[in-house]
């Protein structure tokens, strides 16, 4: 997938359905200019394994519902980490200890972190 507004449209249906589920803290980076593995990064976290689970499982079934199949998922059954690789996207959902531990943001910090609200509006503009 290389259409910039379609990967943008994504990342606004992946949002919604972490929101849905309640995740706490979503980020988006992007880090098309400093990594070749993906376009974007998108972070949260949730309070406990079962909301962990329901997020990743809510997000893959909308992204597939959107023509964006998982390509590989990491971390489900202990659900203190789960990735979730869709390719230009991968989606990161943390507890609360292990978001803290990791700090991606810092990690990543060379890419440029996106109001979700473009996401959302770009998102919007498509129904």
């Amino acid at each position: 997938m290389t259409d910039v507004s379609s990967i943008q449209t994504l990342v606004g249906t992946a949002i919604l359905a972490l929101e849905d589920k309640k995740a706490e803290d979503i980020r988006v980076i992007d880090i098309s200019k400093v990594s070749v593995i993906a376009d974007y990064f998108i972070i949260a976290n949730g309070n406990n394994v079962s909301q962990i689970q329901a997020m990743a499982d809510e997000v893959e079934e909308k992204l597939y519902k959107a023509g964006c199949p998982l390509k590989q998922k990491e971390g489900y059954t202990n659900a203190n980490w789960v990735l979730l690789d869709f390719g230009d996207i991968i989606i990161h959902i943390f507890d609360r200890e292990n978001r803290l531990f990791y700090d991606l943001e810092r990690i990543w910090r060379d890419g440029v972190l996106i109001d979700l609200d473009e996401f959302k509006n770009s998102k919007n503009e498509r129904k």
